[in-house]
C-alpha cells in the first residue's frame, strides 16, 4: 500500500511535469506567431509562458520548476538551428523569473483566490513588473555577449523584451487563476447577460483595434462592465480577448497601429494591455473584496441577533411581588 501510494505520487507528478512542459511549449509557439525582431532579438508583445509558469507555480508550488524549465529550453530551441551558451542563459533567466516571482508573492501572502486589493497589486507590481526583471536582463544580457544586440540598443530590447514577459503575467495568469473557481453556470438571467458580455468584448475590441478612427477607449466600458457584474471571472478573460486582438491588429499594422513604426506599435500596444489588464484585475479585485465584506457584515449580524434572543429574558407571567393583592387583604 505504502509503494502504491508512492508511485501514484510520483505519476502525479511526473504527469504534471509534462503538462507544464507542454503548456509552455504550445503557448510558446503561439506567442511567436506574432514576433516582431527587435536589433536582432525575437520579442513579442505578449509572451503567454511566462503567465502559464507563474499559473504553474502558484498551483502547484515550486517543485513544478523541472516542466518550466523544459518548456523554455524546447521553446528556445525551436527559435534557432544552434544552441548556444547564450541561449541556455536565456532558459535560465526564463526558469528563474517566475520563481522569483512566485517567492516574491508567497513573501507577502499572496492569495490564489485574488478576491483581495492588496493580491491584485501585489501581482502587479511583484508578479509582473518585479519578478520579470530577471527573464528580460538574463535575455537581453546574453544577446549582448553574444552580439546579436548592439550596446546602443540594449535598453530598448531590455524593455521590449520585461514588457512581453510582464503581460504574459498581468493578462494570463489571473485567467488561469479564476478557472478553479468556475462552475456550471445555470440557466438564468445571468447567464444571458454573460452571453450579451462575450459578444460585447468582441465587437468591442475588433471596432476599437481596426478602426481608423482611434477608438481604443471603447473596450474600457466592457471591461469595467465584466467587472462590476462577474468580477474578475469575467473580465480576466475579456482582457485577454481585447489584448490579443490588440496585439493583431498592432503586428499587422490595422487600425490605430496604422503607420506607426514598430517601435511605436510596441509602446502602444504595451501601454493599452497594461491598462485593459490592470482595469480587470484590480477593479474586479475590489469588487470581489466589496462582496466578501458584505457577507462577512451579514453573517456577523445574524450571529449577533441570535446572540441577543438567547441572552433576552424570556416572556413569562409579572411576578407578584409587589402585587398589593385584592382590596382588604391584609398587608
Amino acid at each position: 500500500m505504502i509503494r502504491s501510494k508512492e508511485a501514484r505520487r510520483r505519476a502525479v507528478y511526473v504527469a504534471q511535469i509534462l503538462g507544464v512542459t507542454g503548456a509552455y511549449y504550445l503557448s510558446g509557439r503561439l506567442g511567436l506567431t506574432r514576433q516582431v525582431v527587435v536589433d536582432g532579438a525575437v520579442v513579442t508583445p505578449l509572451w503567454p509562458p511566462t503567465g502559464i509558469s507563474l499559473a504553474a507555480l502558484l498551483y502547484f508550488g515550486a517543485r513544478i520548476w523541472p516542466g518550466i524549465a523544459l518548456g523554455a529550453l524546447f521553446t528556445v530551441s525551436a527559435i534557432g538551428d544552434a544552441f548556444t551558451w547564450s541561449r541556455m542563459g536565456i532558459v535560465l533567466g526564463n526558469t528563474l523569473a517566475p520563481l522569483a516571482a512566485y517567492a516574491l508573492l508567497r513573501k507577502v501572502g499572496f492569495r490564489n483566490e485574488l478576491a483581495r486589493l492588496r493580491d491584485g497589486v501585489c501581482l502587479v507590481f511583484l508578479g509582473a513588473f518585479a519578478g520579470m526583471l530577471v527573464s528580460a536582463t538574463a535575455g537581453s544580457v546574453m544577446l549582448l555577449l553574444d552580439g546579436k544586440v548592439p550596446s546602443g540598443r540594449f535598453w530598448l530590447v531590455w524593455a521590449s523584451w520585461w514588457a512581453g514577459d510582464a503581460m504574459g503575467v498581468l493578462v494570463v495568469t489571473p485567467v488561469l487563476l479564476v478557472l478553479r473557481r468556475v462552475r456550471r453556470p445555470r440557466l438564468d438571467e445571468r447567464w444571458a447577460e454573460a452571453c450579451v458580455l462575450a459578444v460585447a468584448v468582441v465587437l468591442a475590441g475588433l471596432i476599437s483595434t481596426r478602426s481608423s478612427l482611434s477608438m481604443i477607449y471603447l473596450v474600457f466600458p466592457v471591461i469595467i462592465w465584466a467587472a462590476l457584474r462577474f468580477q474578475l471571472p469575467g473580465s480576466a478573460p475579456c482582457a485577454l480577448v481585447v489584448s490579443v486582438l490588440a496585439i493583431m491588429a498592432g503586428t499587422d499594422s490595422l487600425g490605430p497601429f496604422a503607420g506607426h513604426t514598430l517601435m511605436e506599435i510596441m509602446i502602444n500596444l504595451t501601454v493599452l494591455n497594461a491598462c485593459v489588464a490592470l482595469t480587470a484585475l484590480l477593479l474586479g479585485a475590489i469588487v470581489a473584496e466589496h462582496q466578501n465584506i458584505r457577507r462577512e457584515t451579514e453573517h456577523a449580524v445574524v450571529e449577533l441577533e441570535a446572540l441577543v434572543e438567547q441572552l433576552a429574558p424570556l416572556p413569562g407571567p409579572p411576578s407578584g411581588r409587589y402585587d398589593d393583592g385584592p382590596p382588604g387583604a391584609p398587608r
